[in-house]
């Protein structure tokens, strides 16, 4: 059975981002169309950053799913690793604020930019 590979950003049990990868199992179509199970959305939001777009450390706020349609991006933790994603690819971010806490922006959230001279645009898909 094929599989299609989730990258999760989210908040490990000490508060840190970071970064895992699950299986979705494509179980379901035909040999020339494998899909997965029917997942739940609620909305779609686009965006588009102009070159130069950079962010502070923040949570999410909402648990979604992130496509790049055009540009690339990069995502960095508190770790100091990082990750590019370009057209294409995409992530889901659950790194929200543990809950009974506030936001601490020295440890919890990841940052973001714009890579190259492109606007980025990408999709938001909330569950």
């Amino acid at each position: 059975m094929a599989e299609f590979t989730q990258v999760i950003l989210y908040t490990d049990n000490d508060g840190i981002a970071r970064f895992r990868e699950e299986a979705i199992a494509l179980s379901e179509g035909t040999p020339k169309a494998q899909l997965s199970a029917p997942r739940p959305a609620s909305a779609l939001q686009l965006r588009m950053s102009p070159v130069g777009f950079k962010s502070d450390f923040h949570c999410t706020t909402t648990p979604q799913w992130l496509f790049v349609l055009s540009g690339r991006m990069e995502i960095m933790l508190r770790d100091g690793s990082s990750r590019v994603f370009g057209p294409g690819q995409h992530f889901y971010s659950a790194d929200t604020v543990p809950a009974g806490q506030d936001f601490k922006p020295d440890v919890h959230g990841h940052a973001s930019r714009l890579l190259g001279d492109e606007p980025l645009v990408t999709a938001f898909v909330r569950d």
